[in-house]
């Protein structure tokens, strides 16, 4: 009878056990589910989630209050879709990110918050985020940087007298050394030729003016409302020098005290609300360090892969060991037209006009020493300084900080509408409770 009974509890517990185990599964297969197609690639339910708690643990972290779960389930799927679309145009060019320039990026990130790459694993584990996790992230982002700036950066021109226009405008307006750490909030027309979606559009921003000026956050409102790219960072712009304001927020900006959000503001690409966060004096050095630079580019394209590329610049960098002139080269070989045209020469290269990598490997040269290859976002370069000085230059920093304030506005306002159009391009189906009455437009206009 005992034998048969302790029979009896051990089915009973097999079956118990194979009945959790099988719910466990259930809920695993649950958890992964499609919930949307983009293209040749899905979004998974595990993707949303993390990317979720993600966002939310840093706006907590910030201070920043969170929209209605549905909102913000809605706009980190939005970012997901418009990540998906361009990490399979990456994948397509041929964009890579080799494993030793991740390392070298996440280490930087990790120097710049002022820890050791330990630390900083630590750190995310306390935020609940694996370092593989944000290692892949970190890769993501820099693939669609990239992506961005090969598609959206070409449609871009500063002229010189858009610069002399800048500066006098500036100098009319008595510029000072002020900093400011900006907020944004773009509101976009969906229609532009139709009276009432502008209007619609207005309307909107009026009224998130309102409520940002009777006392919600402003933050919280650029999370949920926002179209701009950095909606989902409380449309943080980080701190901007007076010189750098873009055009259609210089004029205002000095006028507004710490919390007070500006008049919405209109251009040709819809509504914006802008909000001076902190404020800042600023000294601006006027003798300064330059590097006479050349350098060869090699840039990865849709023709010339990233192995190729690099196997190329490699190639080049061992002719010039063995006596190759460097200026030859550069006129036969270099992707840079501007500066291949004369032998590779940058002129004189101040701290803070190039990209992070070539500055590092520019500090770190020693005068006629060959430096590579180096990676950057516009391919691989090699490079040489060829002299140093020390140089009162205040009158050229402010044309460069004036071209690169013009440059960053209309990239700004071309990337916009690139991510609209690649979006509106794209073959996107929600599944499931994700499901969307955009959903059948979509498939309707890519079928």
């Amino acid at each position: 009878m005992k034998a048969t009974l302790r029979h009896a509890v051990k089915t009973l517990l097999m079956v118990v056990a194979v009945t959790l185990s099988l719910a466990v599964q259930a809920e695993r297969k649950l958890l992964d589910q499609v919930v949307t197609i983009v293209d040749n690639d899905v979004i998974l339910q595990t993707q949303l989630e993390t990317r979720i708690n993600t966002i939310t643990e840093r706006l907590s972290a910030q201070g920043t209050g969170l929209p209605p779960r549905q909102i913000l389930e809605q706009r980190v799927l939005d970012q997901l879709i418009t990540e998906s679309i361009q990490l399979q145009m990456a994948e397509k060019m041929g964009i890579r990110i080799s494993d030793n320039e991740l390392n070298e990026t996440m280490a930087n990130i990790a120097e710049r918050n002022g820890m050791t790459l330990a630390q900083f694993e630590q750190q995310l584990s306390a935020e609940g985020v694996s370092y593989r996790q944000a290692r892949e992230q970190i890769r993501n982002e820099m693939l669609t940087s990239r992506v961005q700036q090969r598609q959206v950066g070409n449609r871009v021109r500063v002229t010189d007298r858009e610069v002399t226009n800048y500066l006098q405008a500036q100098e009319a307006r008595g510029g000072n050394d002020a900093e400011y750490r900006l907020a944004y909030i773009f509101i976009e027309v969906d229609n532009p030729a139709s009276d009432a979606s502008v209007s619609a559009a207005r309307d909107k921003a009026e009224n998130l003016r309102q409520q940002i000026a009777n006392g919600r956050d402003f933050r919280e409102v650029a999370v949920a409302e926002s179209d701009a790219s950095n909606a989902l960072e409380g449309g943080d712009m980080g701190w901007r020098a007076e010189s750098q304001l873009p055009s259609l927020v210089a004029p205002i900006v000095p006028e507004l005290t710490v919390g007070e959000p500006s008049r919405v503001l209109e251009n040709n690409s819809g509504f914006h609300l802008v909000m001076v966060m902190d404020k800042r004096g600023g000294e601006q050095k006027q003798v300064i360090q330059q590097h006479k630079v050349r350098h060869i580019l090699i840039r990865p394209s849709e023709a010339v892969t990233e192995m190729q590329a690099e196997a190329k610049i490699r190639e080049l960098y061992l002719q010039l060991t063995n006596g190759a002139d460097f200026s030859e080269l550069a006129r036969e070989h270099s992707d840079d037209p501007v500066s291949g045209s004369d032998g590779g020469s940058l002129g004189w290269v101040s701290r803070g006009q190039m990209v992070p990598a070539f500055e590092r490997a520019m500090l770190e040269a020693d005068i006629g020493q060959l430096k590579g290859p180096v990676r950057s976002q516009f391919g691989w370069h090699i490079l040489q300084v060829q002299e140093r000085r020390q140089k009162d230059i205040s009158g050229e920093v402010k044309q460069s900080e004036a071209r690169q304030a013009i440059y960053r506005r209309k990239f700004d306002t071309e990337l916009q509408n690139w991510l609209r159009e690649i979006r509106d391009e794209a073959f996107v189906e929600f599944k499931g409770e994700y499901v969307r009455d955009e959903a059948s437009e979509g498939e309707s206009a890519n079928s």
